[in-house]
């Protein structure tokens, strides 16, 4: 198997169910234990995403904080991965903010891709993706130079008790980041990264013309 984001080899383990990139730093689960999409999405549906609910809006702050800090309702946005309560997304056109969404399951407009954008948004998402290499390449293909990809996803340390942490316990996980993880991304994209933490990293979209 190679990896899915650099394409390494992946010749090391890090349990029964997961490699260890060498290269990129990222855990990849062994595609033998990949969901099918009809159980990805119907594992999906059991989640219970109230777009009201005051803890969800709460969750997922760091976003939402960053979009109204950063821009004004005439930019363009993508809620990429809005899923079955798209909170985000509910929360900015509140405000009268300019997002579309998008869902492989649940919004599945292919229009989406065929537009640019100021901002795209992927709450809890890249860690689902089976082919984060394409998946990323093609978000950044629809940024605008200078706009930014905010991203939330949990990234593993060396810290975390790997083999009872909630995040490699879910089947739908099959990708894990770690800050060195998102480093490669930024180097490999062009992007600078503007903020990280343990769950929120802010991409900007360099422009390669100036470099």
């Amino acid at each position: 198997m190679i990896c899915t984001l650099c394409e390494a080899p992946l010749t090391n383990r890090k349990d029964d169910y997961f490699y260890k990139c060498d290269i990129c730093k990222a855990l990849v689960k062994d595609r033998k234990f990949y969901l099918t999409s009809e159980e990805e999405k119907a594992r999906y549906e059991t989640h219970n995403n109230d777009v009201n609910d005051i803890r969800y809006q709460n969750f997922t702050s760091p976003i939402t904080n960053y979009v109204f800090d950063n821009f004004l309702p005439r930019h363009k946005g993508l809620d990429f991965g809005s899923g079955t309560g798209p909170v985000i997304s509910s929360m900015l056109m509140k405000k009268n903010y300019n997002i579309a969404q998008y869902d492989p399951f649940f919004a599945n407009n292919k229009n989406t891709f065929g537009n640019t954008y100021d901002y795209i948004v992927g709450c809890e998402v890249f860690e689902h993706f089976h082919n984060p290499k394409n998946e990323i390449d093609r978000l950044v293909s629809i940024l605008n130079t200078n706009g930014v990809l905010l991203v939330m996803t949990m990234l593993y340390d060396d810290q975390i008790d790997f083999k009872n942490w909630y995040y490699r316990n879910d089947s739908t996980h099959v990708f894990i980041y770690r800050k060195q993880t998102m480093e490669y991304i930024a180097h490999e994209n062009q992007l600078k990264i503007e903020v990280i933490t343990d769950r929120f990293i802010a991409f900007r979209k360099l422009d390669t013309n100036a470099l």
